[in-house]
């Protein structure tokens, strides 16, 4: 879909970006910038250009801008549990997630350069469902600083469409998972199924329902708005894996092969939406589907997992019959 371009990825070494431009530089001249606070630099493909930058550095950021025909920018603090609970860190979120967003903007703007952006924007922006599935008509009501910095860089990608003429789209997403994903729900249960595989505790009520989406849909995604998206648009992305976390960590369990006994603790943590469902049917309208179940998905999860941190359990799951995308060999 995209080929023989000049590309900026920002965050291009962390979870998605790295897929993201994994899938980018067979056809395109890559460029990633990241600083490094999440992302690892061995994830990044050696065909892609590197520099170590901090989005929040305005004249860093400027300096390494080099006319690109596209940019998709996900740098970003994206750690919801960390902003929220307790809300220790909203000042540095709103730095990374909203200023940095602006710099980037300020940076293509002063410098008269006009790519096509894609922003990584969040589900975050709904916060609890007003109704379900949420199309990208829903109420924005965001329940933690992550939520409300997200929504602020959405709203400054679109202001900068209608303002400035730029060619922006917003990409809302939904509960990624995939190998080199480094927390969240589904790495913290196999980390803790490591560590005992006889109990497993579990935060909150496990009603909690979340719309998962494997890393190569979410990717998927990401060039269908590059190539087609309309300017100004936002789009939800899903998987349309909706799931329990209660069934969730049952299914995870019995691809296991374990005996697990799952205590809930009855409480989750702040900022953390008790229900997730997208409605994606406007990203379908682009040619959208998404191709790994739950099932699938979770197993190629597991069995990345199990090569890169070890076997849960006696018996490792065997490799997955698709290839999983991985950093290059260094």
């Amino acid at each position: 879909m995209i080929e023989g371009k000049r590309i900026l990825v920002t965050g291009g070494a962390g979870f998605i970006g790295s897929h993201l431009v994994d899938a980018l530089v067979e056809d395109n001249e890559v460029a990633v910038l990241d600083d490094l606070s999440s992302g690892r630099r061995e994830y990044v493909h050696d065909d892609a250009a590197f520099e170590r930058v901090d989005v929040r550095d305005r004249t860093a950021l400027a300096n390494a801008i080099d006319d690109p025909d596209v940019v998709f920018h996900l740098a970003a603090a994206a750690d919801t549990r960390r902003t929220s609970a307790g809300w220790d860190a909203p000042h540095d979120d709103l730095a990374v997630n909203t200023e940095g967003t602006l710099n980037l903007l300020e940076a293509l703007r002063t410098a008269d350069l006009d790519p096509r952006i894609v922003y990584a924007s969040s589900c975050a922006v709904y916060g609890n469902p007003e109704y379900a599935p949420m199309d990208e008509d829903h109420p924005y009501n965001p329940i933690s600083p992550y939520g409300v910095h997200k929504l602020a860089g959405d709203r400054y990608v679109r202001a900068y469409h209608t303002e400035h003429g730029f060619d922006t789209t917003a990409l809302r997403i939904f509960n990624t998972y995939g190998p080199r994903q480094p927390r969240y729900v589904m790495y913290d249960f196999l980390q803790k199924l490591q560590a005992d595989p006889t109990e497993l505790e579990v935060l909150g009520t496990g009603e909690q329902v979340r719309d998962y989406t494997y890393i190569d849909d979410t990717v998927s995604a990401f060039l269908l708005l590059a190539d087609r998206g309309e300017p100004g648009e936002a789009y939800n992305v899903s998987g349309e894996g909706v799931i329990s976390i209660r069934d969730l960590a049952a299914m995870m369990i019995e691809l296991l092969g374990l005996d697990t006994e799952v205590r809930f603790t009855g409480s989750s943590w702040k900022g953390d939406p008790v229900a997730l469902r997208a409605d994606v049917t406007k990203l379908r309208k682009l040619g959208y589907a998404p191709t790994i179940d739950i099932d699938e998905g979770l197993r190629r999860f597991v069995a990345a997992f199990e090569a890169e941190e070890g076997p849960i359990g006696e018996t490792p799951l065997d490799e997955p019959t698709v290839d999983v995308p991985r950093g290059p060999e260094r």
